[in-house]
């Protein structure tokens, strides 16, 4: 179990807001386990879809969840998520069939079920495996899945934006929509966890966010 010293962040935003890139140096800079969220659901869609089992497919969906058998892979500070002891790629992952349809499967209650229940035992993770704590980022990890986490922020960015990022970086996401489906779903909806630190990334660097960032994790845990 965590110790008093052990330290638990959460991070929750829109897509392209900046949570990965803000969580993975923060993880670094604090000796922090690091947990993508995101790439749960999108694995979980990718091994779904392969077995061409799409959203509407409810009964078909039911049944298969519960035959995966989830692990966890150590890379460097990153906890990886396995399904059935694969890993899969970055470049499946981030396919425009997942991104066509992650949000939908992100909506279904039993999807989210089981991966609240693996997301929240990677604290246990995070301290077997000798880390100061751990960061987590998503879209309901400060409302639902870390509630009683340490810190939580909220990253936020002008639409247009986050568009230009998402380029940059060579994916073609349809960001708007996957929000609104996000803010819209009855099953953990995204949202600002209530008394979360909101950060508009829009204006500002990504060194500045993260200093920002680890300034009011430095002064709350000295006060």
């Amino acid at each position: 179990m965590p110790n008093k010293n052990f330290t638990v962040i959460a991070v929750d935003g829109g897509a392209a807001s900046g949570k990965s890139s803000t969580s993975k140096i923060i993880a670094e800079r604090l000796n922090l386990l690091y947990v993508d969220t995101g790439a749960h659901y999108r694995s979980i869609a990718y091994v779904l879809l392969r077995d061409a089992i799409y959203p509407e497919d409810h009964k078909d969906i039911v049944n298969k969840i519960d035959s995966y058998k989830l692990g966890t892979q150590l890379i460097g500070r990153l906890a990886r998520l396995t399904i059935n002891g694969e890993i899969i790629e970055d470049s499946f992952l981030r396919s425009a069939q997942v991104n066509q349809y992650v949000s939908q499967f992100s909506a279904i209650p039993q999807i989210r079920e089981v991966l609240l229940k693996y997301q929240r035992s990677l604290t246990n993770y995070a301290c077997e495996h000798h880390f100061r704590g751990l960061i987590m980022e998503g879209r309901d990890i400060g409302s639902i899945v870390l509630p009683d986490a340490n810190f939580r922020f909220f990253l936020e960015a002008d639409p247009a934006m986050r568009m230009h990022r998402r380029k940059l970086q060579g994916h073609d996401d349809a960001i708007q929509m996957r929000d609104q489906l996000d803010v819209a779903r009855k099953t953990a909806p995204m949202i600002c966890p209530p008394n979360a630190i909101r950060i508009n990334s829009s204006e500002l660097t990504l060194e500045k966010v993260v200093d920002k960032m680890l300034k009011i994790i430095e002064v709350q845990k000295d006060t």
